[in-house]
């Protein structure tokens, strides 16, 4: 990616935040998404990736904001070793 091209990263952090923590302390849900996400006007095509319940939750909040359903790819991953 370069400088220019339109992509936003927005940063939260849903358990401890270090000492002068400036982004988000929340988890992503529905008002966040509405708050920084682009609008599914825009048909942006979109990627999530993470554990199930993170993937499955913010795909469901996608989907009630109006996002269509092939633009959102998604992967998921669970615990890793024993």
């Amino acid at each position: 990616m370069a400088a220019g091209d339109g992509l936003v990263v927005v940063y939260t952090l849903t358990r401890r935040q270090p000492p002068g923590w400036t982004g988000g302390a929340r988890r992503i849900d529905r008002s966040m998404l509405e708050s920084v996400g682009v609008p599914a006007n825009a048909r942006p095509k979109i990627f999530i990736c993470g554990p199930t319940s993170l993937v499955e939750s913010t795909a469901q909040s996608l989907l009630e904001l109006g996002h269509e359903r092939h633009l959102i790819k998604t992967e998921r991953f669970g615990p890793t070793g024993a």
